[in-house]
């Protein structure tokens, strides 16, 4: 969008502290001009004529709590130009990246280089809560949040509990948020599903529900003797571990896969790559649970947790398949499509867990529209278009899931430079 837009009667969201109007918009060069009166009065003095979108949306920006890039800058399947274009047009201004990398960030020279002054996607790294992820000896954590590191994590499951109170009580991390899986992979074993008569038709080997409960319980524990930690739960995926969230008076923030809002076992059909997802898909008794708790504030905001993956990988079976999907583009129109047009929940509430929430998490400033500023997007909920994921605009991941559906909904215009 280089020229002057002027949009009149289009609906705005500001910020997460006002509600949803209706109103004028001047947009030049991808900058925000101005709003209301001020911008049909600049308006008519450029001689603009007024677009009339009622069903469109202005709104900020989105934020990515957590996603995976195994090779930033020669990776085949997603780069650090690649992930920013795609998150300029699917509307990203933050996206976290954890740790997990071909050379594991966990000394401070492993953070440099991901920062480009010309991009208005900023890219934020998870520094490892241990050396190469192995759970066996610390990382730096001084060294790792001093030199960029905008909290610690480790992999996608909870590292051994002798080495978290070791680091809890050696106390490098300060009021730096510490993001923990509650999921411990040698409960999990070989599963790759909770439960379904489609997985177990497939001999599929079943995801036992405690590889989720134990862990969790085990970090809430220790959330209990450490009550100023800045704990963040990474991807809840039960009903019952939301269960055993919600029972707790001083709850962590924490986050949902945006897939679990939107799939479940009983849902996807045999062929479909969301089977093989970390954590491991559930029921739809789980999935309903999850929106429940993101509703109701239970879980703080919804991660896209991308894992891109080459073709290669991606024909595997789901068995023999690393886990995870990509795709940034598809997270709004569907979350869009489920939360709002079927489950009824405002447009505020969903951008409190896909832009306002995801900020806290991450210890940003939430995104609002300012005067002068790229850092906003235009979304359309009726535009149509068919998901392919040979599409390398959005992204050049295999592992996108829809594939060949009609998807509904799209960002259509956004200010960012990738």
């Amino acid at each position: 969008m280089s020229e002057s837009q002027f949009y009149d009667q289009i609906q705005i969201l500001h910020s997460s502290q006002e509600s949803l109007i209706q109103d004028a918009v001047l947009i030049s060069n991808n900058h925000l001009i101005s709003f209301g009166d001020k911008a049909r009065e600049e308006a008519r003095k450029l001689d603009l004529i007024p677009k009339s979108a009622p069903q469109k949306l202005l709104a900020p920006c989105l934020v990515d709590p957590h996603s995976i890039l195994d090779e930033p800058i020669t990776g085949l399947n997603e780069t650090l130009i690649s992930l920013r274009a795609a998150a300029a047009r699917s509307g990203y201004g933050h996206i976290a990246l954890l740790p997990r990398s071909s050379s594991w960030r966990d000394q401070p020279e492993k953070l440099q280089g991901f920062n480009n002054p010309n991009s208005d996607v900023y890219i934020h790294l998870w520094g490892g809560f241990s050396k190469n992820g192995l759970g066996q000896e610390l990382s730096p954590h001084a060294h790792l949040l001093q030199h960029g590191a905008i909290g610690l994590s480790e992999d996608e499951f909870i590292p051994p509990l002798e080495l978290l109170q070791k680091g809890l009580l050696l106390g490098e991390m300060k009021k730096a948020p510490l993001l923990l899986a509650p999921r411990d992979i040698n409960i999990q074993g070989d599963g790759i599903v909770r439960s379904g008569i489609e997985a177990l038709r497939a001999g599929w080997a079943i995801d036992p529900l405690t590889s989720e409960t134990l862990p969790l319980t085990q970090i809430l524990n220790l959330y209990d003797q450490h009550p100023n930690l800045s704990l963040r739960l990474m991807n809840l995926s039960t009903a019952k571990g939301v269960e055993i969230l919600s029972l707790k008076d001083k709850r962590p923030m924490a986050t949902v896969c945006w897939w679990h809002l939107i799939a479940d076992s009983a849902s996807l059909e045999p062929t479909e790559l969301g089977w093989r997802v970390s954590p491991s898909i559930g029921g739809s008794d789980d999935r309903e649970a999850l929106t429940r708790a993101l509703q109701q504030g239970i879980l703080t905001g919804v991660a896209v947790h991308a894992v891109p993956l080459s073709d290669e990988e991606t024909k595997q079976p789901p068995d023999q398949r690393t886990p995870g999907l990509a795709g940034h583009h598809l997270v709004l129109p569907s979350l869009w499509q489920k939360l709002i047009k079927k489950g009824g929940w405002p447009i505020e509430k969903l951008w409190q867990v896909i832009s306002f929430g995801p900020s806290r998490i991450l210890n940003l400033p939430e995104e609002r529209l300012t005067c002068g500023s790229r850092r906003w997007l235009i979304f359309d909920p009726n535009k149509t278009w068919i998901q392919n994921r040979n599409n390398t605009q959005f992204s050049k991941a295999s592992n996108q899931p829809l594939e060949g559906q009609k998807i509904i909904g799209q960002i259509t215009a956004c200010g960012l430079r990738n």
